[in-house]
């Protein structure tokens, strides 16, 4: 169906993300998938192309141009080539906008010229072993001591953990007991400050190209120059980014699902089964044609929702509806083309085995499906 989201701008763009991801990436990622992260001199390459800093003010290298459709266009040519961008979503999505809104001004001239040229990698370690979504209920801390916060504490399932040099870390700076909410503070770790190291880099069972890892912060001395925003407010912080962090994810599923019946089509046409293309079979036009629709639904839903979010109109609950639908329509879609495969979808070497494995956790991280119908409960005041 035809879209109307973007501009002759965005579409120049998606140009050059295009060109970059058939030249710069799709050749090499079997041999990042092996290694389980994307090399840094890639990302300065994004850098030194103007794909990294599109939000960042012009005089810190930037582009000045605070708008989400180019982060929607980067992910888009990702998927359309089947592949992904290594933690660079979570860098520009997730985490790039908490430095935006709430770094200092000497923290700007410190940070952003990095970030903008890709020299900089970050994390954010929020999720900590039995915490989940319950923020909260934080245990790592914070102590203030002169001109510096003593960190401890440890950090799970951290994206882009293993290569950050950046780390904001979530810490309990005070407690309200009528108010769990209060008191959590952004601290910003930076790579080889003394007690903080990288435990395990976990195995998963998708997203490959990307680490995740452990970390753990045993006293940790935090110039109180590297607290970003203000101290005990952290919260809402957190919460002012998630309809954001939960589009993004939206954006990935609807476009990979796409990608999945483009590789189906390919597929089915060239494959023979009894003497004939499996793509002749009604069967397989019902299955593609039905996932089709899936997908347009979806991608009617998910454009409006990047349309609010650019007007900064898009509601928490909205953006729960968006992630809910398009994350579980994603999962359908692709099992329904694996089955088209028959065994060689089981295998590896196919695209579709990737995009299967990649899309379970799209289920569960930024708020799994049940907080997200939770969240979308209160809205209807239930």
């Amino acid at each position: 169906m035809r879209r109307d989201l973007f501009t002759e701008d965005h579409e120049a763009f998606r140009e050059l993300a295009r060109d970059f991801v058939e030249k710069e990436v799709v050749p090499h990622y079997p041999e990042w998938e092996k290694g389980g992260r994307m090399p840094r001199e890639v990302f300065k390459r994004m850098g030194s192309l103007g794909m990294l800093g599109v939000e960042i003010p012009e005089e810190y290298g930037g582009g000045g141009t605070p708008d989400y459709r180019y982060n929607v266009v980067l992910q888009e040519e990702a998927a359309r080539a089947l592949v992904t961008l290594s933690t660079v979503r979570t860098q520009l999505e997730v985490i790039l906008p908490y430095f935006l809104h709430y770094a200092s001004a000497e923290q700007r001239q410190r940070w952003f010229p990095g970030l903008a040229s890709g020299e900089l990698l970050t994390a954010i370690a929020m999720t900590e072993p039995g915490t989940g979504s319950d923020l909260a209920g934080m245990r790592t801390t914070a102590v203030r001591d002169g001109e510096d916060w003593i960190l401890n504490g440890a950090k799970t399932f951290i994206t882009g953990g293993m290569q950050a040099d950046l780390v904001i870390v979530v810490a309990r700076t005070s407690t309200d007991p009528e108010n769990r909410r209060k008191g959590l503070t952004l601290l910003v770790v930076e790579d080889g400050m003394v007690g903080f190291t990288r435990g395990r880099e976990l195995e998963k069972m998708g997203c490959k190209v990307q680490d995740t890892a452990e970390l753990s912060f045993v006293d940790v001395r935090v110039p109180a120059a590297n607290v970003l925003g203000e101290v005990d407010e952290a919260f809402g912080y957190l919460g002012h980014n998630l309809a954001q962090e939960r589009l993004t994810v939206a954006v990935g599923s609807v476009a990979q699902a796409r990608s999945a019946i483009a590789a189906t089509i390919d597929y089915t046409k060239s494959r023979k089964a009894f003497g004939t293309p499996v793509a002749s079979f009604q069967n397989t036009k019902f299955e593609l044609a039905a996932c089709s629709t899936e997908v347009e639904a979806g991608q009617a839903m998910l454009d409006r929702a990047v349309s609010l979010h650019v007007d900064g109109e898009l509601s928490g609950a909205d953006a729960a509806r968006t992630k809910l639908f398009c994350t579980e329509m994603q999962q359908r879609v692709v099992d329904r083309c694996l089955q088209l495969f028959g065994g060689y979808g089981y295998m590896m070497e196919y695209p579709i085995a990737r995009l299967y494995t990649d899309a379970r956790v799209t289920r569960i991280y930024a708020g799994t499906s049940e907080v997200m119908k939770v969240m979308i409960a209160k809205s209807l005041g239930l």
